[in-house]
């Protein structure tokens, strides 16, 4: 399982703000990878279950495994430096 998790909630206007850059993004760059997004209000469950406390939060897994955790108003850029090396190796080695 290799995808972002992209925690929302209705109110949240940098989530809803964000969530289209992200999508083009994921899509244009890492095209082996799912974008998955979850409204912590309709799924509080998952929300917990991740320990989402706050939005917007992207999670990322490799291999089932998290191994990145951005909240807040990240940048696309730092999700870009920090995704640059695993997912190379990861898919394109």
């Amino acid at each position: 399982m290799d995808k972002f998790l992209y925690f929302t909630q209705p109110q949240c206007g940098v989530c809803h703000a964000l969530l289209p850059k992200l999508s083009e993004f994921v899509a244009e760059h890492y095209p082996k990878m799912e974008l998955e997004v979850i409204d912590c209000m309709a799924q509080p469950e998952r929300a917990a279950q991740h320990n989402a406390f706050s939005v917007p939060l992207l999670l990322v897994f490799f291999e089932g495994k998290e191994f990145y955790r951005f909240f807040g108003a990240f940048s696309l850029g730092e999700l870009a430096a920090q995704m640059q090396r695993p997912y190379q190796l990861r898919f394109e080695d």
